[in-house]
């Protein structure tokens, strides 16, 4: 991989996961509005998707880890 290509994948991979915990929080707020309203499924379901937004950040700083090794 060029070194300017390695430079940008760093910089979009740190992005990305900012960007995935930004939506994980904001999943999580929304979801607790729902079990509030009585919408125990959609909660239910809305924190599957932060469970798995969690585990896409893992693979992705493991990605970031990679390019860090060389």
């Amino acid at each position: 991989m060029a070194r300017d290509d390695a430079a940008r994948l760093k910089i979009l991979l740190n992005h990305w996961v900012e960007h995935n915990q930004e939506h994980a929080e904001e999943f999580t707020e929304w979801a607790l509005k729902a079990k509030t309203a009585g919408k125990a499924r959609v909660h239910d379901d809305m924190m599957k998707a932060v469970k798995q937004m969690r585990g896409a950040n893992e693979a992705l700083l493991a990605a970031l880890d990679g390019l860090k090794e060389g």
